[in-house]
């Protein structure tokens, strides 16, 4: 989904606690990672080249560095860096790597030190490190998948907070994911408590029925995504109706187009759900559309939403 492939050389350098530090000096003793990471927070950022070559033009920073502050917030970590700080960490590390391509940005927080309480106690300091690595889009030849409703329930408030953006939040989609690819699909689309429609192994979902675009209620036990606010309002200024609501499983069926989105996924179309076809079995003409947008955006094309885009002087 957009990463480089196995094998890839990676970046020479790595923010870590407020400095550039080399890949192989970047460790912690094996003890530190365990139940640490029960209670680790992230984000996962782009940065796109810039048609001139010149600059990198990273994807709604501010946003991201935000959520991570609330998602520490909510699982009571510590986070010893401003969002000015965390900012400026991207910086230098895009910087100090001389990226001249597309680059996936991860800002991760988790308890420092040795952890050996398997309940990381509130209030534990973090350390901080940014890593990142090349990906590619695929946003101009897009690709169907196939998808099926999963067995596993997706998180609900009442067990794990679904908004946070935690290590730990992924296993449940994992699993999905993994029970998907043995019964022969490319991706799980999950149900919550409720039995309505909440989302993939990591990334949104939206329907296309008629003129309306549905996505799940952010109460559907959806990750608070970056991507899909940015696709909602995007299609409102298209002059779509966008609902947010609770979405039930039948209306996959129904659907005339579904999408996946997220920041590493950018736009997945589904050509099938249960092996029913989805529209004609190809991406459809919103799907297209909205991705196009898209790419115009986050390289700087269309001339919209400046605000969302920073830009990163390539050294």
């Amino acid at each position: 989904m957009g990463f480089a492939g196995e094998g890839f050389e990676p970046a020479p350098w790595i923010w870590r606690n407020g400095e550039i530090v080399a890949w192989p000096q970047a460790v912690v003793h094996v003890n530190a990672v365990g139940h640490a990471s029960v209670a680790a927070v992230f984000e996962g950022i782009k940065a796109y080249l810039s048609d001139d070559g010149e600059r990198l033009l990273v994807f709604r920073l501010d946003d991201h560095l935000r959520r991570l502050h609330r998602s520490a917030r909510i699982c009571r970590l510590s986070l010893p860096y401003t969002l000015a700080q965390l900012r400026a960490a991207v910086g230098d590390l895009l910087a100090a790597n001389g990226f001249r391509h597309d680059v996936y940005i991860r800002p991760w927080a988790f308890p420092s030190g040795m952890i050996r309480e398997q309940m990381v106690p509130a209030g534990s300091t973090c350390e901080v490190v940014v890593d990142s690595w090349p990906c590619h889009t695929e946003l101009a030849d897009l690709r169907g998948a196939r998808a099926a409703v999963s067995s596993w329930q997706r998180i609900t408030e009442a067990s794990m907070p679904p908004r946070v953006k935690a290590f730990s939040n992924y296993h449940n989609g994992r699993m999905a994911l993994l029970e998907a690819k043995e019964n022969g699909h490319d991706l799980p689309i999950m149900l919550n408590e409720r039995h309505k429609v909440s989302e993939g192994a990591g990334a949104c979902l939206a329907l296309v029925l008629g003129d309306t675009v549905v996505t799940p209620s952010l109460t559907s036990g959806v990750l608070d995504g970056i991507t899909r606010a940015t696709m909602v309002e995007l299609l409102r200024e298209e002059g779509w109706e966008v609902q947010e609501r609770e979405v039930d499983r039948t209306e996959l069926y129904l659907a005339d187009e579904v999408f996946f989105m997220g920041t590493a996924w950018e736009i997945v179309p589904v050509v099938a759900v249960d092996g029913l076809t989805v529209g004609h079995g190809s991406p459809g003409p919103v799907t297209r559309h909205l991705a196009d947008l898209y790419h115009s955006l986050v390289r700087g094309r269309s001339g919209k939403h400046a605000e969302w885009l920073t830009q990163m002087a390539i050294r």
